[in-house]
């Protein structure tokens, strides 16, 4: 492919999407696969385990888990057997997951930057196969590894990216990560600001690494035949975005004032008719600014703006007509 990219999956498709996605990506040269797990919707972690053993060539990430929900032991060992599945293909993307979620399970988001860091070091050690004494704010380990009675256990090369947006998150992913795994919604224009924190990481690195990857989520919706339809599958999931995630707001750049009257209409939980009743509000400038939406010309072509801006492997969702969209940029990659 003339331009890296992945593939994105997650609640919206159904595990028979999910995997047509998968094994489509598999065969047609795409560079990786990304589970995501946000909403209590799915679990990330078995249909990364399915897409494992239905694929030979794809890397397949998290995209991302949360570090709130899983004992950070037992999330090491998830990857281990992950790795076992499809050795060397297995990319831990982790998150500190979002409100008001978060709270609403009684685990609140506090000191995110802390937590992080906390969980990565203890992740990292087990994966180098160490023993993990920890005592920290967050986490807490006594003189722990992985098990060797029914197998040898060796270090696992499993690269964690962080999903991070705001500044300190990036900043900690150059510091202490192997790549940022950014969200969606966010404008090429959002690059700058974003490759200047992860710098600033970069530069505390004590691993001697100076650079890490990114890879960015883009919504992308093709419809060659009708692109308003297109631009208005990709302005649904904007106003479901702003209406239950607000916090991306701020970095898509929208002004709080349309925020409230989206959530207003929307209501809560945002259900598809109040959606789209909600939909008007939003503009198509604003869509076509932080998503990849109309023909397949113009949706190649931001894809092409994010790289240019920074983003090595776009990562696409697919949206409204999901069989078209795949297709039609799998070939334009090519060509």
């Amino acid at each position: 492919m003339k331009l890296p990219l992945g593939i994105h999956v997650g609640e919206r498709l159904s595990l028979e999407q999910t995997y047509w996605q998968a094994e489509l990506a598999d065969r047609n040269g795409f560079e990786s696969v990304w589970v995501a797990e946000g909403r209590l919707a799915r679990d990330g972690i078995v249909p990364a385990a399915v897409i494992a053993s239905r694929t030979d060539h794809v890397k397949i990430g998290t995209g991302v888990v949360n570090n709130k929900s899983r004992n950070a032991a037992l999330m090491a060992v998830t990857f281990k057997t992950l790795d076992e599945l499809a050795p060397g293909r297995a990319i831990l993307g982790i998150g500190a997951w979002w409100e008001p979620l978060a709270t609403k399970v009684g685990q609140p988001l506090r000191k995110p930057i802390a937590s992080m860091r906390e969980y990565i070091t203890v992740l990292q050690t087990f994966f180098r196969n160490e023993v993990v004494s920890f005592d920290g704010e967050f986490v807490q380990m006594q003189d722990v590894r992985f098990d060797s009675m029914y197998r040898e256990n060796k270090p696992v090369d499993i690269p964690i990216y962080i999903g991070a947006v705001g500044p300190r998150m990036l900043e900690l992913a150059g510091e202490i990560s192997d790549g940022v795994h950014m969200d969606f919604l966010l404008p090429p224009s959002y690059l700058t600001g974003a490759k200047e924190a992860i710098a600033k990481g970069i530069a505390k690195r004590t691993d001697g690494k100076d650079s890490i990857d990114l890879t960015q989520i883009v919504a992308c919706s093709v419809n060659d035949d009708d692109p308003q339809e297109a631009i208005d599958a990709c302005k649904a999931f904007l106003t479901l975005y702003l209406a239950q995630q607000p916090h991306i707001a701020e970095h898509c750049g929208v002004e709080r004032e349309l925020v409230d009257r989206i959530q207003e209409r929307a209501g809560w939980p945002a259900t598809p008719e109040a959606i789209k009743k909600a939909m008007p509000l939003v503009p198509n400038e604003l869509v076509q600014n932080v998503t990849a939406c109309g023909t397949t010309a113009q949706v190649f072509d931001k894809l092409m703006e994010y790289h240019e801006a920074g983003v090595r492997c776009p990562i696409i969702s697919t949206l409204g007509d999901k069989e078209q969209t795949l297709t039609r940029l799998a070939q334009a990659a090519k060509d």
